[in-house]
């Protein structure tokens, strides 16, 4: 009956009865056993799924010169399929670029390792060690960007997934996150006012939701860290009332050559908020992000990255920019008002190893890139 129930949710777009936090398999329980794996090619396939499902290919970027960028591909239900690309200048010289294109006679190669569209691959290396990415849908955004990854990449548990269903044995929902979460960028982004030069960091996230997405999450945290020494990555969830709000949280630490640390024992919380008067949402303004483990030698692991927020680099309406087959999974959701607020700012990481006997911490300085995604009251 709880099957048929949430077809039905499916099919109408409406909210999902409550189940209740057993109807999720969190892969913290996997992380339980097995902290995170590293990643392996076969688990950089797209699943492509022929059922309802969001599947996203996104490169983070930062550059030397002070750009931040994104570039971004968006799979769901067999042919249909979109390239995104986000630039914020420097100091905030020139607004925001966005660009979102549908994309033709999409396809993947014969590994399901690389995505190809008309004007538009993204191509994953014989190695696996690096991507290339290259768009050309759009004359205000051409894409031509080379991320190499200089640590593992990892998946949280044994396979990165957390499952939704009253059945374990018969999940009818799933959400998974890989990363590899620190990379060298190459390349550069061509616009209307001239070429952007995007060497620098990044990072790449590899996601599924393999349900309707306001079925799955109903708010997000994440952030990125990027520095000369260290990068951290911490994407967090928490799902609807049907699935008893449970909050579930992957991320990791990583240097040149390996991963200090990945899990799922992490936290992010707002520790300050003000009202969005046009959104009437909790604005964060200021946050605290921690990573809590060990490592790989069992050496205890925690990194903090907290403070204040600068200013809001964009506030966006989700409903506005999500593609309109993304619009489609969610429409029947009345009053729906999903948005993310995003910010970026300079922030000292504070990560610390200890032993039984010693303790020795590290700081480093870059970029903090994060993101609150809240979400409307109908439980999207």
């Amino acid at each position: 009956m709880n099957w048929l129930k949430q077809q039905v949710a499916n099919v109408a777009g409406t909210q999902e009865p409550i189940y209740g936090p057993s109807a999720i398999q969190s892969v913290e329980k996997q992380a339980e056993a097995t902290s995170y794996t590293e990643l392996q090619p076969q688990d950089l396939k797209w699943t492509a799924m022929e059922s309802t499902s969001v599947e996203t290919q996104t490169f983070y970027l930062i550059a030397d010169n002070g750009h931040i960028g994104m570039a971004q591909v968006i799979y769901s239900i067999r042919t249909t399929s979109q390239f995104n690309t986000k630039i914020f200048y420097p100091d905030r010289t020139k607004p925001s670029l966005w660009t979102s294109d549908a994309l033709d006679s999409c396809g993947f190669d014969e590994r399901m390792l690389s995505f190809y569209a008309d004007g538009c691959a993204v191509t994953l290396s014989e190695d696996a060690t690096s991507y290339s990415v290259k768009s050309a849908v759009n004359e205000s955004s051409v894409v031509n960007l080379t991320v190499s990854r200089i640590a593992p990449g990892f998946q949280v548990g044994s396979n990165g997934t957390s499952y939704f269903g009253t059945d374990p044995q018969h999940p009818w929902g799933s959400m998974r996150h890989c990363f590899w979460p620190r990379c060298h960028v190459e390349g550069s982004i061509i616009t209307k006012d001239g070429e952007l030069d995007f060497k620098g960091g990044g990072l790449f996230i590899h996601a599924l939701q393999g349900m309707k997405p306001h079925h799955a999450a109903a708010k997000w945290n994440f952030a990125n860290f990027q520095s000369p020494t260290y990068s951290a990555v911490m994407m967090e969830f928490t799902t609807p009332p049907s699935y008893g709000s449970t909050v579930v949280n992957v991320g990791g630490i990583a240097i040149d050559g390996k991963v200090i640390y990945a899990g799922a024992a992490n936290s992010a919380r707002h520790t300050e908020t003000k009202i969005d008067p046009d959104t009437e949402w909790p604005e964060p303004i200021a946050a605290r992000f921690i990573w809590d483990g060990k490592s790989e030698a069992g050496k205890m692991v925690k990194a903090e990255l907290a403070g204040a927020l600068d200013p809001r680099l964009d506030k966006i309406d989700v409903m506005e920019k999500v593609p309109g087959f993304v619009k489609t999974l969610v429409g029947g959701v009345v009053g729906t008002k999903p948005y993310i607020y995003q910010s970026t700012t300079k922030r000292k990481l504070k990560k610390g190893f200890f032993s039984q006997k010693r303790l020795s911490s590290h700081d480093a300085i870059c970029n903090y890139v994060g993101a609150g995604f809240h979400l409307g009251s109908a439980g999207f």
